[in-house]
């Protein structure tokens, strides 16, 4: 944020100023999208289609670190968190709206550079950027995205369907986010007692880019329905894999076993976990920030998923009764706990 040479107050903008130099250059991909930024609010046709909304804040010091967080990524993670939800749902996501609540110590060129990365992230995705609001802040930046999806009522999916006997699976690997984050900090710490150490991240791209720049899994919603499997539940993991399976056990009123050695984890995640003397399970389990999605199908779809290299089977559900197990390597059961993020803890 501060390798800016450029610095040009937003006071000289004022709020109205800012929102039509950030969004000048924004246009509009979807059919649906019928009035977008400019009026009092945006106008959107979605004809006979169920519509799907959702909202997350990302707040500077809770959420993120600007000391080693480049805001353009921010701003692409920041749009990523929310198509994430709207991927869940089995939905295709439309148009975002954003809104900002920004300090004086941040310059038109920060916002700049953050509104980079968003705008990557629609243009990426096919998503129209419509609203959104800005104002003042005394503690930092804070950032709201809202993002606008849309479904056949049919294919909607949500937490309460998984069915006894379905299996459980999870797309892409876990953990690399949270061990991500344990890198960053590392060294930020470092950088605190000595400013001209350089950072030690060499053969950590991907774990770096799980936290930094993750990617909404909307290839894997795509590739679900050209294999004709619509799961009978699904969420995103942004809390942990055991957070996520929970919701979707109590939801759905039923159990789950789920295996240790299924578990999918990069050698990345391994190999920092175990220079940290951190078993990298722990990270999958409880580390969040994967974004991938989890989500149960029915045992008849085997045959359909069971060669896809970016779906991994990691268990089934069970009776209710029976409550949500880890299975170990050496075939303990352990009743599986939410220890992932919890925004509200006092902890």
């Amino acid at each position: 944020m501060d390798n800016n040479t450029k610095h040009t107050e937003l006071s000289t903008l004022g709020e109205f100023g800012l929102i039509d130099h950030l969004t000048k250059n924004v246009k509009t991909q979807q059919k649906s999208t019928i009035k977008g930024i400019g009026d009092d609010a945006a106008v959107l046709n979605f004809e006979k289609n169920q519509i799907v909304m959702t909202t997350d804040i990302l707040t500077e010091g809770i959420h993120f670190n600007l000391m080693y967080v480049p805001l353009k990524y921010l701003g692409y993670k920041s749009v990523m968190v929310n198509l994430s939800d709207v991927f869940a749902m089995n939905a295709q996501p439309r148009q975002i709206t954003v809104s900002l609540a920004i300090s004086n110590k941040f310059s038109v060129e920060n916002i700049e550079e953050l509104y980079e990365g968003i705008r990557l992230a629609c243009e990426k995705y096919g998503v129209d950027l419509v609203g959104g609001d800005t104002t003042s802040s005394m503690s930092g930046l804070v950032i709201s995205i809202t993002a606008i999806g849309e479904a056949k009522k049919d294919d909607l999916t949500y937490r309460s369907g998984a069915k006894l006997n379905d299996l459980v699976c999870v797309s892409g690997d876990l953990g690399g986010a949270y061990l991500g984050l344990q890198l960053l900090e590392r060294e930020n710490e470092v950088f605190k007692v000595n400013p001209k150490e350089q950072p030690k991240l060499d053969g950590y791209d991907y774990i770096l880019q799980r936290q930094l720049r993750p990617e909404a899994r909307g290839d894997v919603i795509n590739a679900l329905k050209k294999l004709e499997v619509k799961p009978t539940s699904m969420i995103d993991i942004s809390d942990g894999l055991s957070s996520e399976i929970l919701h979707i056990c109590k939801n759905s009123k039923v159990g789950c076993d789920i295996y240790e050695d299924k578990i999918p984890l990069d050698y990345q995640t391994k190999k920092f976990a175990e220079e940290l003397s951190i078993n990298p399970l722990v990270a999958a389990l409880n580390g969040g920030e994967d974004y991938e999605l989890l989500f149960t199908v029915s045992i008849s779809d085997h045959d359909k998923i069971k060669n896809d290299p970016d779906i991994t089977i990691i268990g089934h559900i069970t009776e209710e009764r029976e409550g949500a197990n880890l299975v170990t390597g050496a075939g303990t059961t352990i009743p599986l706990q939410a220890q992932g993020w919890n925004q509200l803890s006092k902890k």
